[in-house]
């Protein structure tokens, strides 16, 4: 028969996932503390290959064949990026594990119980675009869990992307043989046929987990068979209330969309309530958000209002345009953002649910009634009262990093951590019980649950939060 590389690859990360069943969390650990210590050695080796990518990426932009928002996530050595990345694996070494977790725990007879146990998903195929320090983020999460992961870079990452998978692989094969984690368990592929092969996969990849553009989301939904787990846009917007404080307003809203505009959680639209254009409360946040050098798309009232108003600085005024039908549809990634007068906290809820893209949206009030009706109704992942979008985020949440960000409703949703990389298992302890014993006229199911010091599972004692299971 002859071989194929994507099939034999793919063959490989699921003889790896088998084995990574069995490793403990000292293993695991072990093996992330390793990563860590390697790529310190060797971050000289990684920042050369870097600076190649950086190189050849500044021309693209310059030919305008690349934006300059994934030029922007390319650079993994600005400020102390590196050093959060190796923070971050630390970070995760010191999460539970996620798995062997009882979620569930029933006796349905005598010597006859029931327990729902969270395993590893399995092979997780990773396609993401710029940010390189995905492939640490993700290598390491999917290890944590007990999953295998294949990694798919961006072109314009090519040379990073190649030295840090190398350098975790070569960490994973330098682990005392009684570790149990195979080097195969991360690989990583090149080129766009090798993602198209492995869509086909569906034998041996679990998941698929993108993390790019829409188009790139999109295409992966409509051309696999495997369960997608990502977004595909995202639209997040901030509403600001009549019952607002107009400084958390401005300090929210800039920090919301200038604190890293080229994120999928930086504010796309900004959501007016109509009675705040007979203030000066609107006219502050615009001139706030002017004054970060961000582009404001104004539908006719809140242009309008901008038009008349004393505290727009006269040299800033061009930056308050006219707003097309498209732009409460887009997914800026710079210093421009859509505004839209609404009447109420209703119709910001309908704008958002009909515009939005389902991953975090804000309200600005001191109303905890108009707080709750927006976080309630609002159809995201994330509803923020009072806060930024950008706290939209698997780090910031305490996951230590984060695999993605989803707005499924199956699953796992928002920044997805460990706990989305797991799934459960059902096992059934019995003693020779049949079916056929219990029904009608014959014994009936005890259905009671049973106390976590009695578990009877091997390789289980742990109990997951809020399953209802822990001891009183």
């Amino acid at each position: 028969m002859t071989s194929n590389p994507v099939t034999d690859l793919a063959r490989a990360a699921r003889l790896a996932s088998v084995s990574m069943q069995a490793v403990t969390n000292e293993q695991k650990n072990e093996a992330l503390l390793r990563i860590k210590q390697v790529l310190a050695e060797r971050k000289d080796e990684i920042a050369k290959a870097n600076e190649k990518d950086k190189q050849i990426a500044e021309e693209q932009v310059k030919a305008g064949k690349l934006s300059g928002s994934l030029f922007k996530r390319l650079d993994l050595f600005k400020g102390d990026k590196f050093d959060t990345v190796l923070s971050g694996v630390s970070d995760i070494a010191t999460l539970p594990d996620p798995t062997k977790q009882v979620t569930r725990a029933v006796k349905l007879d005598d010597g006859l119980d029931l327990y729902r146990i969270t395993v590893p998903v399995g092979v997780l195929l990773t396609i993401f675009e710029a940010r390189p320090e995905v492939v640490v983020n993700i290598s390491c999460l999917a290890l944590k869990s007990g999953n295998a992961v294949i990694l798919k870079g961006g072109k314009e990452a090519t040379h990073t992307n190649a030295a840090l998978a190398k350098v975790i692989q070569d960490a994973l094969a330098s682990l005392p043989e009684s570790n149990g984690i195979p080097k195969e368990a991360v690989q990583i592929v090149e080129t766009r046929e090798d993602i198209s092969a492995l869509l086909d996969l569906d034998r041996y990849v679990d998941l698929v987990v993108p993390r790019g553009s829409n188009s790139l989301v999109r295409y992966i939904q409509n051309n696999t068979r495997i369960p997608v787990l990502g977004h595909a846009d995202g639209i997040c917007s901030v509403y600001l209330d009549k019952d607002l404080d107009v400084e958390k307003a401005c300090r929210i809203v800039v920090d919301s969309k200038t604190d890293y505009p080229a994120a999928c959680n930086s504010a796309e639209q900004l959501l007016v309530h109509a009675s705040l254009l007979q203030t000066d409360a609107f006219a502050k946040v615009a001139q706030a958000l002017l004054q970060a050098n961000v582009t404001l798309k104004c539908d006719p009232e809140s242009l309008a209002a901008l038009g008349s108003s004393s505290l727009i600085p006269s040299d800033l005024r061009d930056k308050v345009v006219a707003a097309g039908p498209k732009d409460y549809d887009t997914e800026f990634l710079d210093h421009i953002i859509a505004v839209k007068v609404v009447s109420d906290v209703n119709a910001a809820v309908e704008h958002i649910n009909e515009h939005g893209s389902k991953h975090t949206d804000a309200i600005v009030t001191e109303n905890e009634a108009a707080a709750d009706y927006f976080t309630t109704r609002v159809d995201a992942a994330g509803c923020y009262w009072n806060a930024s979008t950008r706290f939209a985020d698997g780090f910031r949440y305490g996951f230590g990093a984060e695999v993605g960000v989803s707005t499924n409703k199956t699953h796992a949703r928002g920044p997805v951590g460990l706990e989305g990389l797991v799934i459960y298992k059902y096992t059934v302890r019995g003693n020779g019980h049949a079916a056929s014993d219990f029904g009608s006229g014959k014994k009936q199911y005890m259905h009671k649950t049973i106390a976590p010091e009695d578990y009877k599972v091997y390789g289980v004692g742990s109990v997951y939060p809020g399953s209802g299971l822990e001891k009183q």
